[in-house]
């Protein structure tokens, strides 16, 4: 037998593991992360960037950027955030924008693909965490802008990706707050279809949005930008009883002045809670009544919206005032539960459909 054939039984002996890659991603409004194979764990806001024109692209030597290295530069660019409530964000009938949010999102899973470390020789299988009620068309939209990067992809809901990832595949509520959207998913033991699914319109820039809101009206004077803000609830954020202060300072005139937005910041974090109970609700009263206390009791708090202190807590709360009851359960992985759940899928899918997707 010849040294080429034995190693080539070698190889295919080795299993399905050699010369793949698999990676799983949740790719997202605010920020996009990745979980791969080979052990590598990144992440990167949501933003790609472009110089202005040739003075901007000779200071800054590089066709594009992402994440915070573009908001650092953001004014000598053209700014993208690709994707908005978890889908490609153009407007209907505008072919030159939506060329330019394809080559965004295509260049910012190019970027998330070279986090992930590949090796020249190897396969990148992918797996992509959406929304649980993208349209049709927007998921064939991420498919055709990782098709460009990846040698074979598929496309989950982010909730679902998350309760697999932690093995919560039976009598479970999932919970996965992002930017752009929340998303709710009920586990029983199958695959989710549409009907044990609910995509709600309120999530993290929702909360942004009302504390900008409730800034500009406490805050005689105050200048700021919708960064500042989200920085301000990234680090604040909170429910129930205060933890610190929230002592910021803006500019007034030109001049640098404090204020204390402790009850604003409580206020904006609170408009989550209600349409998550309603969305609990109608995933509990649909099921068959003799489990409904199981999903009940089993409540997963997952996403970046997720690490609101105290949030967990007011959920609790309210399901008990409006469901009779509850038990909420916070992600220890808030930012990699998606990607890391993804990952795991990639892991477990047969060769051969992966051989199907390419």
């Amino acid at each position: 037998m010849s040294d080429e054939t034995t190693n080539a039984n070698d190889e295919s002996a080795a299993g399905k593991d050699h010369g793949v890659l698999y990676i799983g991603m949740d790719l997202g409004t605010s920020r996009t992360s990745v979980s791969a194979s080979n052990g590598v764990r990144e992440t990167v806001y949501s933003i790609v960037g472009y110089p202005k024109d040739v003075v901007s692209r000779k200071l800054l030597k590089k066709d594009v950027l992402f994440g915070k290295e573009a908001l650092e530069k953001r004014m000598s660019l053209k700014m993208y955030k690709p994707l908005e409530k978890g889908v490609l964000k153009y407007s209907d009938g505008d072919e030159q924008e939506r060329m330019e949010v394809e080559k965004a999102a295509q260049d910012l899973i190019r970027e998330a693909i070279r986090m992930a470390k590949p090796r020249k020789d190897e396969l990148v299988y992918a797996v992509i965490g959406a929304p649980a009620q993208a349209s049709i068309n927007n998921k064939e939209a991420i498919i055709e802008a990782a098709r460009a990067t990846v040698d074979s992809v598929m496309l989950c809901s982010e909730p679902f990706a998350v309760a697999y990832g932690l093995d919560m595949l039976e009598d479970a509520l999932v919970i996965d707050i992002g930017a752009g959207t929340t998303d709710l998913c009920r586990m029983h033991g199958t695959m989710p279809d549409e009907a044990d699914q609910v995509t709600i319109r309120i999530a993290g820039d929702s909360v942004d949005g009302k504390l900008a809101e409730l800034v500009e009206a406490s805050c005689p004077g105050a200048k700021f930008s919708v960064q500042m803000i989200k920085d301000i609830k990234e680090r604040y954020a909170y429910l129930g009883d205060p933890p610190e202060r929230v002592k910021v300072t803006f500019p007034v005139d030109g001049r640098p002045t404090e204020f204390d937005i402790t009850a604003e910041v409580k206020e904006a974090c609170s408009v989550l809670v209600d349409p998550i109970v309603e969305g609990l609700r109608s995933l509990i009263a649909s099921f068959d009544p003799e489990f409904q206390h199981k999903l009940r009791d089993r409540v997963l708090l997952a996403g970046g919206g997720s690490m609101i202190k105290g949030l967990d807590t007011a959920i609790e709360q309210a399901m008990h005032r409006d469901l009779g009851g509850g038990k909420v359960i916070r992600c220890e992985e808030p930012i990699y539960g998606g990607a890391n759940g993804a990952l795991k899928i990639a892991h477990d899918m047969p060769e051969e459909y992966w051989e199907q997707l390419k």
